[in-house]
């Protein structure tokens, strides 16, 4: 059911917000802590965004992160003081290549779902049908993921990030039986996420601030986030909301 990350701060290379840590989110694609039942490993694919002065940039590939020499070669020359990094493991029946890899980006945003829609695609076909049909004939995969990423950036136009991502929730919840959704979206300036079902945690030291599906390390000032919550988080402000 993949991991995922957000990381808002100083200028660090892409590779070392990925490996960072003893719990890296590098470590988390073999040997995770906190799956909850959603498989063992996450090897089906891995991807990173960051951020420059044109928006959202992604590199991701169909293989284990851990098997990918770019992942040092160039992720390790690439760096940005925001990054959004996934690992994958594909819900059976669902393809494992390089398009179903988040983030999923389009300009200034960067998007990745640590979950699954029970119930897909019909689940989804209500919220589908609002986007426009160009749009969902340009689907990046055929995944329920990619599918979220398509019917959220339709919302975005409607509202502010926030609302569009609990408007997703609510209608997602209404149409799936009890959905594992836990999102993660950012433009490079704040992360917004939820966790619905999966584990999630922050950690806020001032001048960074990291949204986890993990921790990566044994910083004792990371922060534990309960079922059904919402965080928005910048450095030095992190506003955690109950979903409901």
């Amino acid at each position: 059911m993949c991991r995922h990350l957000g990381y808002l701060g100083p200028r660090r290379s892409v590779a070392d917000v990925l490996t960072a840590g003893e719990n890296s989110l590098f470590v988390q694609s073999w040997a995770p802590k906190d799956m909850r039942g959603g498989g063992t490993i996450n090897a089906d694919g891995f991807g990173a965004a960051w951020w420059d002065d044109d928006g959202a940039r992604s590199y991701r590939n169909a293989m284990p992160i851990w098997s990918d020499p770019a992942v040092a070669d160039v992720l390790g020359a690439t760096s940005a003081t925001a990054v959004l990094g996934a690992v994958r493991s594909a819900t059976v029946g669902m393809p494992v290549e390089r398009s179903a890899c988040a983030p999923f980006t389009d300009g200034t945003w960067a998007f990745s779902h640590n979950g699954v829609v029970f119930g897909w695609p019909d689940a989804l076909a209500e919220l589908a049908s609002e986007v426009p049909p160009t749009e969902l004939l340009a689907l990046p995969a055929p995944t329920d993921s990619a599918a979220l990423w398509v019917i959220l950036r339709n919302l975005l136009r409607q509202h502010d990030p926030e609302k569009a991502l609990r408007v997703l929730i609510s209608r997602v919840e209404q149409s799936s039986p009890a959905p594992r959704l836990n999102l993660l979206l950012s433009d490079g300036h704040t992360l917004y996420a939820s966790a619905v079902y999966h584990s999630l945690s922050v950690l806020d030291t001032g001048d960074s601030v990291t949204v986890a599906s993990e921790p990566t390390d044994g910083d004792s000032r990371w922060m534990s986030l309960a079922d059904r919550t919402f965080v928005v988080a910048r450095p030095g402000h992190v506003d955690v909301t109950d979903l409901d």
